[in-house]
């Protein structure tokens, strides 16, 4: 187990989408941590001028500026792991179809890390229509879907550069359709991995507090935080166990972990009904690949399931296990 904090890494955008969640996983993590370029610092704060302040002040905020963190092992994998999507001609369909393009700051393109690298893969997406010139000159205008690949990639890519920080960084989304419809885009046969997928669906593990002021839940937390962190540890590891095991011994042991996660489950929905008695439900699940690097590769992961990848692109070959936690908030208990 890493002694480093277990940090929720939201993506794919600079800020959450719905700020009324973030709340639920401050039980879950010992904090949340943001992408923002340093040009946007200000943006959480003017987006969310109620949340953000307050788990900064409270030490629960992280910002993360790409122009810093991104280290050159990240920028090199990100522009090796696009070019091998745009070199197999998945993207070119999107160039077909007029849409508005979503800005993407040069820093999560990897300039600051290797600019050489960054040009390149910047040079790329505007020869296939996928970027165009910038406008300001500390962004450009991106597709959406490939400005999403490059951001789905990116909570893969940086863990190591978090470790590096003291932090285990588990990426984290209440946008699942992204993945999906990323999927459903990059699925051809001449991609397909052998990385081995788990999953868990999302499921109820206790009420929605976003409407709990901050110093309740905070209380909450202090008596039953470890609860919900071994909820999501175990999730966790639900992903790690997979690569540790052959064909014949991974259903067994995927089974039993299903159970432990039930049973924990049902111990945090009860903390959080003794203490709110009502209220709608808080969902958490996982998703990932686990596959070893060496004989894996980096878009294995994303296209057998969406959760991106790590470790692959990196100097080392390294075992690593690719997952995201998915959640959403006034979900149906189970």
């Amino acid at each position: 187990m890493s002694p480093n904090p277990d940090i929720a890494f939201y993506y794919p955008n600079p800020i959450w989408t719905h700020p009324d969640r973030i709340k639920n996983l401050l039980l879950f993590f010992d904090g949340v941590a943001l992408l923002v370029p340093s040009y946007m610092r200000g943006k959480p704060f003017r987006t969310d001028p109620d949340l953000a302040p307050e788990l900064q002040e409270r030490g629960l905020l992280r910002i993360l500026e790409p122009e810093t963190f991104m280290t050159r092992d990240a920028a090199v994998a990100l522009g090796r792991t696009m070019g091998q999507v745009l070199a197999s001609g998945a993207l070119d369909q999107l160039a077909r179809t007029p849409t508005q393009f979503h800005e993407l700051s040069f820093s999560r393109l990897g300039y600051m890390a290797d600019e050489t690298v960054a040009r390149e893969l910047y040079e790329e997406l505007r020869r296939r229509n996928l970027a165009q010139e910038t406008r300001d000159g500390l962004s450009v205008p991106v597709h959406p879907m490939a400005r999403s690949l490059v951001l789905v990639l990116l909570a893969q890519l940086l863990r190591p550069a978090g470790r590096q920080k003291g932090l285990e960084l588990c990426p984290a989304t209440d946008r699942p359709e992204i993945h999906v419809a990323l999927r459903e885009l990059l699925s051809l046969p001449t991609l397909v991995s052998a990385a081995h997928v788990v999953s868990l669906d999302a499921r109820a593990v206790g009420l929605d507090v976003s409407h709990v002021p901050i110093n309740e839940l905070l209380d909450f937390r202090k008596a039953n935080g470890k609860l919900y962190r071994k909820y999501a540890r175990t999730l966790r590891e639900f992903v790690r166990d997979a690569r540790r095991k052959d064909s014949a011994a991974r259903i067994a042991a995927l089974r039993d972990r299903r159970t432990e996660i039930r049973d924990l489950g049902s111990d945090v929905r009860a903390a959080s009904r003794r203490a709110w008695r009502r209220g709608s439900a808080f969902a958490l699940g996982v998703a990932g690949a686990a596959w070893k690097a060496s004989q894996g590769d980096v878009l294995g992961a994303l296209l057998a399931l969406g959760a991106g990848a790590a470790g692959a692109e990196f100097k080392r070959s390294v075992d690593t296990g690719a997952y995201s936690y998915i959640f959403a908030a006034k979900a149906k208990f189970d």
